[in-house]
């Protein structure tokens, strides 16, 4: 048993040209987390993962950042379940949701992957959709539905904006500080605290 561990898994790309895109949500709140703690993400071949941890009161913090690139995120969450021999209940995955508008957010706790690769390649791997996910709204571009499928990888794929960055930074906050009582609240509290959050 892990009574006093929490895992979060944030999905993105790695490598530079993927740095500041809206698919690499997952990784950009992490590094927020990880620097606000001074802790250092190291590489773990093995959880084929960017790894990093840190304590808050009695409870370790788990940090992954998965380098699979997102359509195999499910190879990493899987390699991590099973290194740690974990139960589902523990993980947290953060990640983009472009139907959801641009700084809402959305705590549950079982879904489908809506349409998300990296979420589908999760589903896959587990073989279940019963895990924690907290997704964070990047809005939809524009488009007709005829091209509908082109826009939304350039959206993904392309960098935020100056004035994304604004209002992504409030999110950041307010999802970290809800993550850092995960230990010594309700899952109930936590849902209400994140699915009601308006910038």
């Amino acid at each position: 048993m892990r009574e006093n561990e929490i895992f979060i898994i944030g999905l993105g790309n790695p490598g530079k040209d993927f740095l500041n895109t809206r698919h690499n949500i997952g990784y950009l709140l992490l590094q927020r987390i990880s620097e606000k703690y001074n802790s250092k993400f190291t590489f773990r071949n093995k959880l084929k993962s960017l790894s990093s941890e840190f304590k808050i009161n009695n409870c370790t913090y788990r940090l992954f950042m998965p380098t699979t690139f997102m359509n195999n995120s499910g190879d990493a969450v899987r390699a991590i379940l099973d290194w740690y021999k974990i139960d589902l209940d523990k993980i947290y995955i953060i990640v983009d949701d472009i139907d959801l508008p641009l700084g809402k957010i959305r705590f549950r706790k079982k879904g489908s992957s809506g349409g998300h690769n990296g979420l589908k390649s999760i589903i896959e791997k587990l073989q279940t959709e019963n895990f924690n996910r907290i997704r964070i709204g990047i809005g939809a571009p524009k488009t007709i539905q005829k091209t509908r499928k082109s826009k939304t990888i350039s959206h993904v794929l392309g960098n935020i904006s100056e004035k994304e960055k604004l209002i992504l930074d409030k999110v950041y906050i307010h999802i970290i500080k809800s993550l850092e009582v995960l230990n010594v609240k309700k899952a109930e509290y936590i849902m209400s605290e994140l699915n009601s959050f308006n910038y």
